[in-house]
């Protein structure tokens, strides 16, 4: 490129700029003179979650075990982790939080942990992270009726630190059938924790989020997509324009026939 090219060029990003288009709005690069057809989207690669045990034990040192299986419906799950004793943060914790919203939503969203406005009201997502996010939910028409919400762990981490890998594994198997359950038509999850443990995977959420995914459970593949936590943007409000563009792919897969 000739000095007299470079300056025209640096010329027309400085337009750009004054017009407001700062940022590069796709992921890819487009040519938008090519004269070509457009081609199909790939499928969405698809997710085998990790292996989780058929049962869990009820209690450190117990031979008593819960057939997980056996919980043919959302209400019977839930009281079986009310009585489930293998999760130390039941210990310390004033309340079970295992859910928020409908049963028969279409929407299922996952975070990691409950914090201390959910420990004492005993729902996910109540407290200013869950504010922003019923916000968010709202800006694409959906209200707490439209979705069903929980997290990684049922209980709150004291001093809500984030939660050891001992007892995100011990709820893993009561969440991995209560997505099998509840069977979403999409599947969100917010923040790395939550795509980690519920994909495991090793990238970051800054990669993960703003694609599809096809989680396995029960015998079909659900539409995933991984986002920023609320709790994120809330220390880093100019990343919510990332989270809208995720919220608008939801959107459309609702939408979708």
């Amino acid at each position: 490129m000739t000095a007299t090219e470079r300056e025209t060029v640096q010329a027309l990003l400085a337009w750009y700029a004054a017009m407001g288009a700062d940022e590069a709005i796709g992921d890819h690069a487009v040519d938008c003179f090519a004269a070509s057809m457009p081609t199909p989207s790939p499928s969405p690669p698809r997710v085998q979650p990790r292996p989780r045990p058929a049962a869990a034990i009820a209690a450190s040192g117990s031979e008593t075990r819960i057939d997980i299986s056996q919980a043919g419906t959302l209400a019977a799950l839930e009281a079986m982790v009310a009585s489930f004793e293998g999760c130390a943060l039941k210990r310390t914790a004033k309340s079970l939080c295992f859910k928020r919203g409908r049963d028969d939503a279409r929407i299922m969203l996952i975070g990691e942990a409950p914090g201390r406005d959910e420990d004492l009201s005993g729902k996910p997502f109540v407290g200013r992270a869950g504010q922003l996010l019923d916000r968010m939910l709202g800006a694409i028409g959906l209200a707490e009726d439209h979705v069903y919400i929980t997290n990684t762990v049922y209980w709150r981490p004291p001093g809500n630190r984030t939660p050891t890998p001992e007892e995100v594994e011990a709820c893993a198997p009561f969440l991995a059938r209560q997505i099998e359950l509840k069977s979403p038509q999409v599947l969100v999850l917010l923040g790395g924790a939550a795509a980690k443990n519920i994909l495991g995977v090793a990238e970051g959420i800054m990669r993960l989020r703003g694609k599809w995914l096809n989680y396995a459970s029960g015998g079909r593949d659900i539409p995933t997509l991984a986002t920023l936590h609320p709790a994120f943007l809330l220390r880093n409000p100019e990343h919510k324009r990332l989270v809208w563009r995720d919220l608008l792919l939801v959107k459309e897969k609702l939408e979708a026939p």
